[in-house]
């Protein structure tokens, strides 16, 4: 079975299926139908039970990664886009696994101080995978650490211009 957006709204809104029809103004069996795929609601419909459950729906660019090489070429990733966390995952506290904290002793960096922030986004952009950059580093939080990061050359060219687009962006609003 697959897990369906609105069945996703609905377990994060810890409602009932009989509650976010009731909210919806549908029915409880409509609901079920949708959330195993039996049917699909139009996307008016999916909006207006989305929203009943305490969501929004919204446009997410997609990240998609491009591989460049060092001068010593060793590879790094960059993405066509910069990406938002959650609060509470942009602010934790986390030990970076062993792929990317190899050359120190295992420590815990408090994201929320700002220090450690910079040092785990020195190392993830240096060392990551897609899944280490999008766990990890939140685009808002990178755009306010940019100029005091200490990265290769390479690297920061490489990211500067998907950074600089929202600088930009930031700038003319």
């Amino acid at each position: 079975m697959r897990d369906t957006l609105i069945a996703r709204a609905r377990r994060h809104g810890r409602l009932s299926q009989q509650e976010l029809a009731r909210r919806a103004g549908t029915s409880q069996p409509t609901l079920s139908a949708y959330e195993r795929g039996v049917t699909s609601p139009t996307l008016a419909v999916a909006e207006r039970i989305i929203r009943s459950s305490g969501h929004e729906l919204d446009l997410v660019a997609q990240v998609n990664f491009m591989t460049h090489l060092g001068p010593r070429g060793e590879p790094f990733l960059v993405p066509n886009e910069l990406w938002r966390l959650e609060l509470t995952l942009a602010f934790t506290d986390v030990q970076l696994p062993r792929h990317l904290h190899w050359s120190g002793p295992s420590r815990v960096f408090q994201l929320a101080d700002r220090q450690d922030r910079a040092r785990v986004y020195e190392i993830v952009m240096r060392e990551g995978t897609e899944a280490d950059l999008l766990t990890y580093i939140d685009g808002a939080l990178l755009l306010d650490l940019w100029s005091d990061l200490v990265l290769p050359a390479p690297l920061r060219a490489a990211w500067a211009p998907v950074v600089s687009r929202y600088i930009d962006q930031v700038l003319s609003t």
